[in-house]
């Protein structure tokens, strides 16, 4: 994506992904197709509170001190945009659109933000606490701001809603999971319907005819089997717990463990969550989320950084395996996110050994850093093994455009 400032024509979107205690934003004109400004606000309601404003083409800027909440936030924000020209109050901004995580069975499209969804939204809380609060507050905080623009939800949910029944149902009783809206949502679908069409792009076919292995890997972490274009399976369930190690999280785990901790250890539920979702995954193996430190300390010989790094990898080689069945036919295993853009021994070390697979990596391409998509796969293998990157504030800059612009 071209990055060259434009201010012609009625086609700017503001992106807004709401945090607990930061404001990330980005302001995308969607005729030319280019970011004119991005931003982050962090350590909302902290004295340390900064924001860090970066027009295109120019230097960062940033500012410190307290930013009580998120409309002192965004008004920041505003402030940032309109000193370069790009105010809110500008008639070439057509719509706001928002991240939502969990958008439940509801919502398997970008939706324009009516009381009625919003309180939809809020229903939807108990399934992502760490979330969708957040997620409501930039929405409300925006409405304020300029309440006569379209406000759009754009779900993280929305892309695995084609899952079939038989991948999106848990094993347990009907009724029980009916009436508590228990079964696997997803997660991180942005970036996966992102990824997935920029894959078969790369590969010169049609979305319709590619059958494509996302593995979205950050801090957190997500795999999904993409058929044509639409989600077949994927590792996040009810909540971005399920799945693979995380940053923080612990990913797949026996539910017993719970009942053993809290009657064995005496630990609450809030505690037993607090320990799954912050303390676990690399973090809780060997102290460090951060894969890059992590990397260094297994070059050094560190057994517990060696111990969370093969865990790790064996658990994507396991949904590497298991989505390859579910697909068939596989075209591409792709990596995206922070880690699977730009950690080359991840690469390697999880598709090491799956030759039988048809999948193998070429040294030289993978040791490649580039921000474009590429091939890192001889030019004989049988499948595509890629690096991708996401751009999920495009992709719901998109997709909020298409909607108001209809």
């Amino acid at each position: 994506m071209t990055t060259d400032r434009t201010t012609g024509g009625a086609g700017r979107v503001l992106v807004l992904n709401s945090g607990s205690s930061s404001v990330k934003y980005q302001l995308l004109d969607m005729r030319e197709r280019v970011r004119l400004a991005t931003g982050l606000v962090e350590r909302i309601g902290e004295e340390t509170s900064r924001l860090v404003h970066t027009p295109s083409g120019g230097e960062p800027r940033e500012r410190t001190g307290r930013i009580a909440d998120h409309e002192q936030a965004l008004k920041a924000a505003a402030e940032e945009l309109a000193a370069d020209g790009l105010g809110l109050d500008s008639p070439e901004l057509v719509a706001i659109g928002h991240r939502v995580v969990h958008g439940g069975l509801k919502f398997s499209e970008p939706t324009v933000i009516t009381d009625e969804v919003l309180a939809e939204i809020e229903r939807l809380v108990p399934v992502a606490p760490l979330h969708n609060p957040a997620n409501i507050t930039g929405i409300r905080t925006a409405q304020a701001l300029r309440p006569d623009l379209p406000q759009v939800a754009v779900f993280d949910t929305a892309f695995h809603t084609t899952m079939p029944e038989h991948a999106a149902r848990y094993a347990i009783d009907v009724e029980t999971a009916d009436a508590h809206r228990i079964r696997r949502y997803g997660f991180h679908g942005t970036s996966h319907a992102y990824v997935s069409r920029r894959t078969a792009e790369l590969l010169g076919r049609p979305v319709a005819d590619v059958n494509v292995i996302v593995l979205h890997l950050g801090n957190g972490a997500s795999a999904s089997a993409v058929a044509g274009g639409r989600c077949v399976e994927t590792s996040m369930g009810l909540t971005p717990l399920e799945g693979l190690v995380m940053g923080t999280r612990s990913g797949d785990i026996d539910p017993a463990v719970t009942f053993h901790l809290k009657r064995v250890a005496g630990m609450s539920v809030d505690e037993i969550d607090v320990l799954l979702n912050k303390k676990s995954g690399l973090v809780g193996l060997c102290g460090d989320n951060d894969m890059r430190e992590i990397r260094r300390r297994v070059d050094e010989g560190d057994e517990r950084a060696t111990l969370a790094f093969d865990i790790y990898i064996h658990r994507l080689k396991k949904y590497i395996g298991a989505y390859s069945a579910v697909l068939g036919r596989v075209d591409a295993v792709v990596f995206t996110a922070g880690v699977g853009e730009n950690a080359a021994p991840v690469r390697e070390a999880a598709i090491a050994g799956l030759e039988g697979f048809g999948l193998a990596v070429d040294a030289d391409l993978n040791a490649v850093r580039s921000g474009e998509p590429r091939l890192i796969s001889p030019v004989d293998a049988r499948v595509a093994v890629a690096v991708v990157p996401t751009d999920e504030e495009l992709e719901i800059a998109g997709q909020t455009f298409a909607l108001v612009h209809n």
